[in-house]
C-alpha cells in the first residue's frame, strides 16, 4: 500500500508513481482554464425556485457538495447534508447553481453571506467551479477526505459499497462535525490534501 512507503520510496512516487505498481495520481495545478459550453433554457425548476426565494428571505447560507459516483463523493455528500441541517444553513442545488444563472438558486448563492463547499478530494471540483460563481472570498471550501483518511484506510476506495452503510455514515458524521467546529470557530480546517493510488 502506498501508506508503508519509505522515504526514498516516497521520492520515486512523487515522480513515477505508487511503490506496489499502481499509478499514483499526481497532484499539480494546471495553469491553463478551460471552459465548458452549456446550452441554456429558458425553464426553470419550479420547486427550485420556491426553495430558492425561501432560503433568500431567510438569509440560510447554501451548502453544496461533490456528487462524484465514487466513495469518498458519496461521504462529502452526505456530510453536506448533515452540516445543513444546523443553523443557518440550507443544503443548495449545484446543479441549477452552475447552470440555471437566472434561476432563484443561483441567485442565492450570489446573494448568500457565504458558500460552504464540500469536496470529496483534493480535486476541488466544485469548489473550482463555485469560486468562479461568486468569487473565492465568498466561499467556505472544505476537502472531506483529509477529515476521515488519517492512516490512509480509505486510500484504494472507489466503489461505495466497498464500505458498509454504517461506516458510510459514521465517516461523514466525522467530516459534518469537524466543518460545523470549523464553521462556527471561523477557522479553517487545516489538513494537508491526500493523493490516492489507483483512483483518482
Amino acid at each position: 500500500m502506498c501508506a508503508e512507503r519509505n522515504t526514498d520510496k516516497k521520492k520515486k512516487s512523487a515522480a513515477t508513481g505508487c511503490s506496489d505498481g499502481k499509478e499514483n495520481i499526481i497532484m499539480s495545478k494546471s495553469k491553463q482554464n478551460f471552459s465548458i459550453e452549456v446550452e441554456g433554457m429558458k425553464a426553470v425548476c419550479p420547486l427550485g425556485e420556491v426553495v430558492g426565494n425561501k432560503m433568500i428571505a431567510e438569509g440560510k447560507i447554501p451548502v453544496i457538495s461533490c456528487e462524484g459516483g465514487c466513495f469518498r463523493g458519496e461521504i462529502a455528500r452526505v456530510a453536506a447534508h448533515m452540516v445543513a441541517k444546523e443553523e443557518p444553513y440550507s443544503r443548495g442545488c449545484h446543479g441549477e447553481m452552475f447552470t440555471a444563472p437566472r434561476s432563484a438558486m443561483a441567485e442565492w448563492a450570489r446573494k448568500a453571506n457565504k458558500v460552504v463547499v464540500i469536496d470529496g478530494c483534493f480535486m476541488h471540483c466544485h469548489g473550482r467551479i463555485m469560486k468562479n460563481i461568486v468569487g473565492h472570498e465568498n466561499m467556505i471550501q472544505f476537502d472531506a477526505l483529509p477529515m476521515y483518511n488519517k492512516d490512509n484506510k480509505y486510500s484504494d476506495t472507489m466503489l461505495v459499497d466497498e464500505i458498509p452503510e454504517a461506516e458510510r455514515k459514521d465517516l461523514a458524521r466525522q467530516v459534518a462535525d469537524k466543518i460545523l467546529a470549523s464553521l462556527k470557530d471561523s477557522t479553517p480546517f487545516n489538513s494537508e490534501p491526500q493523493l490516492s493510488c489507483g483512483c483518482a
